[in-house]
């Protein structure tokens, strides 16, 4: 029991943190912190203690209008008119400004959403690798692009366009990263933008806006609005907005898409996935140990992408089921702020209970829980936090709510096929279509199971995100990709002007 002469380590730890941006009452506009127009507050909770200890405006539409007008301005200034090189040496300075940052951004985004600061303690070097990448493209936009009539008699000079202003929405599970990846690009290509982060999660991004400002990115070219989903809403379907794009659960995803579909406006979906890993009869167990939290249970199981439904073949089913179980159970769980901790909190009180009424939904449909399946019952300050202990579910079938729906939290299911054909269709008997493993020792073998797989991407004995090659999804797993050239097209609008030479 501790006292207040002697705090728990938990929040003794948190007493010691001197974070930038905490209670705060402004919006990002013009180039400047300015006051919301709104009297509401959203609050932020410490996933891992259930203790408040931020806050933001609840944003009003007066402060979409005030952001959204401020782009527009912008970008009827220089910045489309640069040369995207002159853009590229901004991107160059933000990535530069983040890294300085990169502390505060970890340790603010661990006390928003719970992430390790194992995996948090990333987050500035991934940003700034992606502005660095897309950097690397500007001479892609600057490059003469004149295509010859096939038949001859003229030619047509291709010109690339940023499409105006953008709205970035944000989710909560990596709140700074699935925001790079729309910023970077959307700067680079000339766009202007505003950003709406995640209710949870909004002082994170407020660190990055501190970078571009110090970046001496002109005024306008980057504005910040906080609310909750509603003003996110009026953000979509706001007048002066040109492209959306948005990273979030696939039921949102579907009303923002009805909402561009009836405006004609683009839009980008990083949406939900249930991604398989197809382990091979030859699959290397103790290779595929030490990469499994990485590919299946990232960030507590709240990664889009992962593939936490582990596919085994019956001949080595009890082998995988022990080896997944083992090394699951293997991670510690506790503290974010603890350097050793692999598994932290659920990321809201609302996401916990969630996953909880799947881990009690598995149990009573006949899975078995071969570690966890309960709540985390944890002391040291953290016994209001919102723990669920990591779990592994053995005899899962097919047509199991485990099985088949997305569940954004610790717990990994493992179904038995007996045939590779078996395997690949169970893998594509999903609605979503997002990223996916194989595991093999033949690389050819385990490269034609990839190709069967209808899906956006997929790993090859492990995952990660190339910043130079496309991510998207497929199905209810969203619209359009990021990364890549392909991640930057996404913010351009094209214009062919035909010439005789």
């Amino acid at each position: 029991m501790t006292s207040a002469t002697h705090p728990s380590p938990a929040l003794l730890a948190r007493t010691e943190l001197n974070l930038p941006h905490t209670h705060v009452d402004t919006i990002f506009v013009d180039g400047a912190w300015q006051p919301s127009r709104g009297i509401g507050r959203n609050p932020v909770t410490d996933p891992a203690t259930g203790e408040v200890w931020g806050s933001v405006p609840d944003g009003t539409p007066e402060d979409v209008d005030a952001a959204v007008g401020s782009a527009q301005r912008a970008f009827q200034g220089d910045w489309p008119r640069l040369a995207a090189s002159e853009r590229a040496a901004y991107l160059i300075r933000i990535a530069e400004e983040v890294e300085k940052r990169a502390e505060e951004l970890s340790l603010t985004n661990s006390r928003e959403n719970g992430s390790p600061v194992a995996e948090s303690a990333g987050a500035a070097a991934n940003a700034a690798g992606i502005f660095r990448y897309f950097a690397t493209l500007a001479d892609y936009l600057e490059r003469e692009d004149v295509r010859p009539f096939p038949r001859g008699g003229g030619e047509s000079v291709v010109r690339r366009d940023p499409l105006g202003v953008c709205a970035l929405i944000a989710p909560w599970n990596f709140p700074i990263n699935l925001v790079i990846i729309k910023l970077a690009p959307a700067l680079l290509a000339g766009c202007t933008v505003v950003i709406k982060p995640a209710s949870p999660t909004p002082l994170s991004i407020r660190v990055i806006i501190d970078a571009v400002a110090a970046a001496g990115v002109p005024a306008g070219v980057v504005n910040l609005v906080t609310g909750s989903g509603r003003l996110g809403d009026v953000l979509v379907k706001h007048p002066g907005v040109d492209k959306v794009a948005f990273t979030g659960s696939t039921p949102v995803g579907r009303k923002i898409a009805a909402a561009c579909g009836e405006l004609l406006r683009p839009v980008t979906l990083e949406l939900g996935g249930k991604s398989s890993a197809i382990v091979l009869p030859d699959a290397d167990l103790d290779a595929m140990s030490k990469v499994l939290i990485r590919s299946s249970m990232r960030n507590t199981g709240q990664t889009c992408y992962i593939s936490t439904r582990i596919l085994a073949p019956a001949s080595r089913y009890d082998e995988v089921v022990d080896m997944v179980t083992a090394t699951i159970a293997a991670g510690k769980q506790g503290d974010p702020l603890d350097p050793g901790t692999v598994f932290g909190p659920c990321a809201t009180e609302s996401q916990y209970r969630t996953v909880l009424e799947y881990v009690e939904s598995g149990l009573a449909e006949g899975a078995r829980a071969t570690t966890g399946g309960r709540a985390a019952s944890l002391g040291g300050g953290l016994e209001n936090g919102y723990f669920v202990e990591p779990t592994v579910f053995a005899d899962v079938t097919p047509e199991m709510r485990i099985s088949r729906e997305e569940i954004f939290g610790p717990v990994i299911t493992i179904l038995k096929y007996e045939t590779v054909d078996e395997a690949v269709a169970l893998a594509n008997n999903t609605e979503f279509g997002l990223g996916g493993l194989v595991f093999g020792h033949d690389p050819e073998a385990a490269l034609a199971v990839a190709d069967r797989m209808d899906t956006g991407s997929v790993g090859i004995n492990f995952f990660a995100s190339n910043h130079a090659a496309p991510f998207g999804g497929r199905h209810d797993s969203g619209l359009g990709t990021e990364y890549g050239i392909e991640g930057l097209n996404a913010y351009l609008s094209y214009k062919s002007i035909h010439r005789r030479p």
